[in-house]
C-alpha cells in the first residue's frame, strides 16, 4: 500500500515548493495543506520543532524543508541513480540553498531603498559565485548530475525561477549549461502543469 503524504506549509512557495515540485515531477498524490499566519500560530506549539514545512507520512511527522525534500527525492527515485550521483546532487543543493534566505530577505523583508541597494550588490555577488561554480560542475545535457531529472535540478529551477521572474531577468544568459537545466525542467510536462496550475499563494517566492 502506497504511503499517504501530507505536506503542511504556508500559502506560499518558499521553503515548501521544492517538495511540491518533487511530488509533481514524480506524479505522486499528496495532501497540500496551506496555513494562514493565524492558523500557524495556533498549530506551532504542537509541531515537533516549531517550524514548517512538516511532512506527515503514515502518522510520522518529518521536519526541516531540505530534509523533507531529500526524503521525498529518495521515495520517488529522484535522488540519484548511484551513491555518487546522490552525493553530487546533495552538494548542488547545499551550494544553491544558501541563496534562498538572501533572495527572500531582499525581496520580502527590505523596504529601505539604500538597504535594498546594498543587499542587491551582495546578492548579485553571491549569485555570480554560486552559479559560476555550478556552471563549471554541471553536466551538459540539461541536468546538473547524470542524464535524468533529479531533485537538485528541481531545487535549482525553483531558485532560478524566482531570480528570473522576480529579481533580475536574464541572469541565466551568462550560464549556458544552467540555462539548459532550467529549460529542461521547465519543459517537463508534469512540472509545466504544476507551474501553470499551482495556487498563487500569498508570497510568490
Amino acid at each position: 500500500m502506497a504511503p499517504k503524504y501530507k505536506l503542511t506549509y504556508f500559502d506560499a512557495r518558499a521553503r515548501g515548493e521544492p517538495t511540491r515540485l518533487l511530488f509533481a515531477a514524480a506524479g505522486v498524490e499528496y495532501e497540500d495543506v496551506r496555513l494562514s499566519r493565524e492558523e500557524w500560530e495556533a498549530l506551532k506549539p504542537s509541531t515537533p520543532m516549531g517550524v514548517i514545512p512538516i511532512l506527515e507520512v503514515d502518522g510520522v511527522t518529518l521536519c526541516q524543508s531540505m530534509s523533507i525534500a531529500r526524503f521525498v527525492a529518495r521515495e520517488t527515485g529522484l535522488d540519484g541513480k548511484t551513491r555518487l550521483e546522490r552525493a553530487q546532487a546533495d552538494a548542488f543543493v547545499d551550494e544553491l540553498e544558501e541563496l534562498v534566505p538572501k533572495l527572500a530577505g531582499l525581496l520580502l523583508f527590505t523596504t529601505d531603498e539604500k538597504e535594498k541597494e546594498e543587499k542587491a550588490k551582495l546578492l548579485d555577488q553571491m549569485i555570480a559565485e554560486k552559479f559560476g561554480r555550478c556552471e563549471k560542475l554541471s553536466g551538459s545535457e540539461g541536468h546538473l548530475v547524470g542524464n535524468s531529472l533529479l531533485w537538485c535540478d528541481l531545487v535549482f529551477y525553483n531558485i532560478a525561477y524566482n531570480i528570473e521572474e522576480l529579481y533580475k531577468a536574464g541572469t541565466l544568459q551568462s550560464y549556458p549549461k544552467l540555462a539548459k537545466v532550467y529549460d529542461t525542467v521547465k519543459a517537463n510536462p508534469r512540472i509545466a502543469k504544476w507551474v501553470a496550475e499551482r495556487p498563487a499563494g500569498i508570497v510568490n517566492i
